[in-house]
């Protein structure tokens, strides 16, 4: 068996994910394994002027905690996503997590269950994450751009992310992640906040409100295209290896 079918099968759905040991681990490009002191700033792309009542949307939102946050989400109807839905998808997890994963949207299955990541994708999900010894709800938050499902599980648009905007905002504020990884384009671009391709923002850690983050495959689209898998895996290392980093510079003496 060749070593990309090895990795392959060991990273597909059925099989959970496992931590290889060092010497077997894929050769990480040195272009990857820079310093997390070498932060990639995104520059960010020129944002419509928002309104006066936007403007105190936003600082209501912003001052809310946990309990009131979850109640602003789960009777929002501030945009048309509001119309179809069954149930608003939250976010779930550790409430301290150093760990924050951030996706698309809801699926069919999140918008009954009112969860993220618990259909097919999530089951990948979560070999993603028992790969590098974490797990859902232990030192792990999982949120979306959008807490509504967009119908037909379409990309959500421009002004649906940025109503749902300052909900993400505070719950980043109140999780105070150590790592952010964004998981697929719609979440890369709406947090870097400029356009750009996977290719392109892969490998290097962006900035999120002072918050190293980095930039991986969406679990459903990995479903779709099994050869970025293994792209996927050197990105699950290239965030295990920037965490550690994060962490010794929390431990060194100031």
């Amino acid at each position: 068996m060749s070593r990309r079918e090895e990795m392959l099968r060991e990273m597909g759905l059925t099989p959970v994910w496992r931590l290889r040991e060092t010497a077997a681990q894929p050769e990480v490009p040195a272009t990857v394994v820079a310093p997390v002191a070498e932060t990639v700033a995104a520059s960010a792309a020129p944002a419509r002027e928002p309104s006066p009542a936007a403007n105190e949307r936003g600082a209501a939102i912003m001052s809310m905690d946990w309990a009131a946050l979850k109640a602003r989400v789960a009777g929002c109807v501030d945009c048309k996503l509001h119309e179809q839905r069954n149930r608003t998808v939250f976010g779930v997890g550790d409430e301290k997590a150093e760990w924050l994963f951030v996706g698309e949207g809801p699926g069919a299955d999140e918008d009954q269950q009112g969860e993220p990541f618990v259909g097919q994708a999530g089951k990948l999900l979560d070999n993603m994450l028992a790969a590098i010894r974490l797990k859902r709800g232990d030192n792990v938050y999982i949120a979306n751009i959008v807490k509504c499902r967009p119908p037909g599980n379409r990309t959500p648009a421009a002004d649906e992310a940025r109503q749902c905007e300052p909900y993400l905002k505070r719950q980043i504020e109140l999780i105070r992640p150590r790592l952010i990884v964004a998981l697929g384009k719609t979440a890369a671009v709406n947090l870097i906040g400029r356009d750009a391709s996977i290719a392109s923002l892969r490998g290097k850690v962006h900035d999120y409100m002072g918050i190293p983050l980095i930039v991986t495959y969406h679990p459903a689209y990995l479903l779709r295209t099994l050869p970025d898998k293994a792209k996927a895996w050197v990105d699950l290392r290239f965030a295990v290896d920037t965490m550690q980093g994060l962490q010794t510079q929390a431990r060194a003496p100031t």
